[in-house]
């Protein structure tokens, strides 16, 4: 294995704001960095040394990142296979590609997940209508159908509740895309544990955060999660389970359900920093980004210790206006804003971090802000 040291340059596939800021804190460690993303002046591009303007399934392009590379990782899962197997070829990537090959479809993750002895909902495998009805038959309502690929913050997903549901989406299958289709858990709450592995086979993991949703895209994190020891333990065994089953290097996010009754089930994974572990950057001695920076390049893993409860809330395209007009009574609350050109409705633009003695004090900072006040209401909706 090597070790990656300082002055050397860091390739990053991907330029969005898990780039970014993957990107910020190898430049604190003393890295260079270079970036391949298709986009002018994207967020990564923005703090990196060398910016390959290409596109994702460009080889050519990837051998470019390459030369200029002395170890390259990936900011999102969504890299072209071909991609990630020329470069685990002709440079060194040590996460692999067998990992992406595992979370870019949900089949393969979901199996990947009951290999590794840890329960998932139950799901079967849909291509068309007479698929449906079948795996509705033995899942029943309500149900989930979601597509086996290329899904993000509830993009290509559809929550069945009866048959006038399943009507509604029958042209959606055509048998040209597969879909899975997993029993509805009635979740009490939703958490993620996000472990990272080093090259040398240290293993840490940060702790367990509490996920706050609205339409299916992340609205908040709430650290540490409001849940018994005994529920965070099972917590971290499931991560540390799941990690070493895949012989995980770097970074992977563990989505879970937790049940009323105190089951866990897995959800989804995620072989990278996660949304859900922004709040490591203020709230923790290393954060989520310096960690996967240490565990790709050789270097002793970090200390994980949670200094403060934190919250963490997303800043998408609609709250910028407020943002802005919330700059003057922000106080300690940090933020971070990731440099993309656009303000789309939905589109993750930034986040606020507020840190707290007490988790109330941390989400009563936050409300005091006035940025999320709908959004905060809609929470207390689904309680």
């Amino acid at each position: 294995m090597k070790t990656i040291l300082p002055g050397e340059t860091i390739g990053i596939l991907g330029g969005g704001q898990l780039g970014r800021m993957m990107a910020i804190a190898a430049k604190q460690m003393g890295f260079r960095v270079a970036v391949l993303d298709p986009t002018p002046d994207c967020p990564t591009a923005q703090v990196a040394d060398v910016h390959i303007a290409a596109a994702y399934d460009d080889v050519a392009a990837a051998n470019r990142l390459a030369e200029v590379s002395d170890v390259i990782t990936y900011e999102f899962e969504n890299v072209a296979s071909e991609v990630a197997e020329e470069l685990e070829r002709k440079a060194y990537l040590p996460q692999g590609s067998a990992l992406l090959h595992i979370t870019q479809d949900r089949l393969r993750e979901k199996a990947a997940i009951e290999q590794a002895g840890v329960p998932v909902s139950p799901y079967r495998e849909v291509v068309t209508q007479a698929d449906l009805r079948s795996a509705i038959h033995e899942i029943g309502f309500p149900c989930v159908l979601k597509t086996t690929t290329g899904g993000y913050d509830g993009k290509g997903q559809y929550v069945l509740r009866n048959p006038d549901d399943c009507e509604a989406i029958d042209k959606e299958l055509n048998g040209e895309r597969v879909f899975v289709l997993e029993k509805w858990v009635d979740f009490d709450k939703e958490l993620s544990v996000i472990v990272t592995r080093s090259t040398l086979g240290e293993t840490a993991t940060f702790p367990v955060a509490e996920n706050q949703h609205i339409n299916n895209i992340l609205h908040q994190t709430i650290v540490p999660a409001r849940i018994t020891e005994s529920e965070t333990k099972d917590a971290v065994a499931m991560a540390l389970k799941i990690a070493e089953s895949i012989d995980l290097v770097g970074t992977l996010a563990v989505e879970m359900f937790l049940t009323k009754d105190g089951c866990l089930f897995a959800n989804e994974l995620a072989p990278r920093p996660h949304n859900s572990g922004h709040y490591t950057i203020e709230a923790c001695e290393t954060s989520q980004f310096a960690q996967h920076i240490r565990a790709i390049c050789g270097w002793p893993l970090g200390s994980t210790a949670l200094l403060k409860p934190a919250v963490m809330v997303n800043l998408l395209g609609q709250d910028m206006e407020r943002v802005a007009e919330a700059i003057p009574h922000l106080g300690a609350a940090h933020c971070h804003i990731y440099g993309k050109a656009r303000a789309k409705p939905n589109r993750k633009m930034g986040h606020v971090t507020v840190l707290g003695h007490t988790t109330k004090e941390a989400l009563e900072a936050i409300k005091a802000l006035g940025i999320w006040k709908e959004e905060l209401e809609k929470v207390e909706e689904n309680r």
